[in-house]
């Protein structure tokens, strides 16, 4: 337990330093970072290093579900999965566990603000293609007035 405490405040500040300047973006970083490293610090305890990725990943994409709105949560969930298992795996090579929790909260707070960003842009792309830009959107863009 004397571990435990020393191994959250090097993560914590891990996950700080993973928050992006953007406002949007930092709520999803945040979820991302936290959850990666509860999960893998969770998988670890019940898996060993394997556990811990697994862990990572899952904790990752949840918490970027939980941070994120409904623009960006489908990019959020799938970086913050794919950065917190992979940061976790890269830290356990490079620094044991404590490495593996410290790769979990950078990859997956950097993971889902980058899915959650790259998301909401193809959102709002999606919204101006399809002609609901602007103040006189009536429905139909077509429409011909006689």
């Amino acid at each position: 337990m004397k571990k435990f405490f020393p191994m959250m405040a090097i993560a914590a500040l891990a996950a700080t330093a993973s928050i992006p300047a953007m406002a949007g973006d930092m709520n999803n970083a945040l979820g991302g970072a936290l959850g990666g490293v509860a999960g893998a610090a969770l998988g670890g305890a019940v898996g060993g290093s394997t556990g811990a990725v697994i862990g990572g990943a899952v904790g990752g994409g949840a918490g970027g579900a939980v941070t994120s709105n409904r623009r960006e949560r489908t990019g959020a969930i799938i970086g913050g999965a794919l950065g917190g298992g992979a940061g976790t795996a890269a830290g356990n090579a490079m620094g044991g566990r404590t490495g593996g929790l410290v790769g979990a909260a950078l990859g997956g707070g950097a993971g889902s603000a980058l899915g959650g960003n790259i998301s909401r842009s193809n959102s709002y792309a999606d919204d101006y293609s399809r002609g609901y830009h602007g103040k006189r959107h009536h429905g139909n863009k077509h429409r011909h007035w006689d």
